[in-house]
């Protein structure tokens, strides 16, 4: 398993604890390009969550402006990585902002 796999089955775990509805969308041909890893909701909020293996792996161009366009409908969007997947449940459970999550590494 990628460290990156690890990551998502890491923040699966903590969306399925706390009851949230999510999908995973497809890669490829019929996915859109730029989505996030997770696409959720929880509490009438649109989340989305991009994984990463560390807090050095950055999101791509697209997949950053996909995440700017969640925040700027007044969705979260979050960045998880090993480095601070930690940090997700509670973020969540407080209904904390992305930024939160994104400056901990």
């Amino acid at each position: 398993m990628t460290p990156e796999a690890r990551v998502k089955e890491q923040v699966k775990a903590v969306l399925k604890k706390l009851g949230v509805q999510y999908f995973m969308p497809s890669a490829g041909v019929y996915g859109r390009s730029g989505a996030s890893d997770f696409i959720c909701c929880m509490g009438g909020r649109y989340v989305a969550i991009e994984t990463k293996a560390t807090a050095r792996d950055r999101p791509t161009k697209l997949q950053q402006l996909f995440l700017d366009q969640v925040r700027r409908c007044g969705g979260m969007a979050l960045v998880v990585s090993a480095d601070n997947v930690g940090t997700l449940e509670t973020l969540l459970r407080n209904g904390l902002l992305e930024e939160e999550l994104v400056h901990a590494h």
